[in-house]
């Protein structure tokens, strides 16, 4: 099968210690050049993305926050897709001594072992959340929001099918948009349980692995 789109996580599998590879950018550019798209599904901010990967142009769509953003980078158009979550979620978390805390756009974060803090809250303001681990980091999203609703989103923009997508992560986060896709691949370096449940599983880590997967797609450019 030949497939249309690539849609890769960001920290562990684009990147490495929160830097793409010159190569892994050539292999996209080069992807890119068959008429394939790229989105990128990832937990960062956007204005915390753009940062680190000032290249960001070369993909079509990001889905930012684990979900609830959708990101233009050619008309650096921002979609928001769902509500955030009330202040007195933040405000009530911060008098708790929650630390570290970052609210974006719409997902509030922080690191384990504050889950259980947070659990606690969520449970006692009775609100409708949940709460999605990545690695050591807590992400608290509207129920239903993840990588996958978001990616649904891109796609319905860009007219393309889940089928027709390769989808590549590491983490926790992305079982859901990888379960979704045509071919889900885990890299190398991702979590048991991930490898486990994808289609395929890279024989390199992070960058590379995504550079492995791009040359199999390369090969199918007919």
């Amino acid at each position: 099968m030949r497939y249309l789109a690539l849609a890769a996580d960001y920290d562990g599998t684009l990147a490495s210690h929160g830097a793409v590879a010159p190569e892994t950018l050539e292999a996209l550019q080069r992807l890119a050049a068959t008429g394939r798209k790229l989105i990128l599904v990832t937990g960062r901010r956007i204005d915390d993305l753009i940062r680190v990967f000032p290249e960001i142009g070369i993909f079509d769509r990001v889905v930012a926050e684990n979900g609830p953003l959708l990101y233009r980078p050619q008309s650096r158009e921002t979609r928001v897709l769902s509500e955030p979550p009330p202040a007195a979620l933040v405000s009530e978390l911060r008098r708790r001594g929650v630390d570290p805390l970052t609210a974006g756009q719409v997902f509030v974060a922080t690191e384990q072992p504050n889950e259980r803090v947070v659990f606690d809250v969520i449970r006692e303001l009775g609100l409708d959340l949940q709460v999605i681990l990545n690695k050591g980091a807590v992400m608290v999203l509207p129920a239903s929001v993840d990588k996958a609703s978001g990616l649904r989103a891109a796609l319905d923009e860009l007219g393309l099918s889940a089928q027709d997508v390769v989808g590549i992560g590491d983490a926790e986060n992305d079982e859901a948009f990888l379960a979704m896709c045509g071919c889900g691949v885990a890299v190398a370096n991702a979590i048991e349980p991930l490898k486990a449940r994808a289609d395929r599983v890279t024989s390199a880590e992070d960058g590379a692995g995504v550079r492995e997967v791009i040359e199999s797609l390369l090969r199918t450019s007919a």
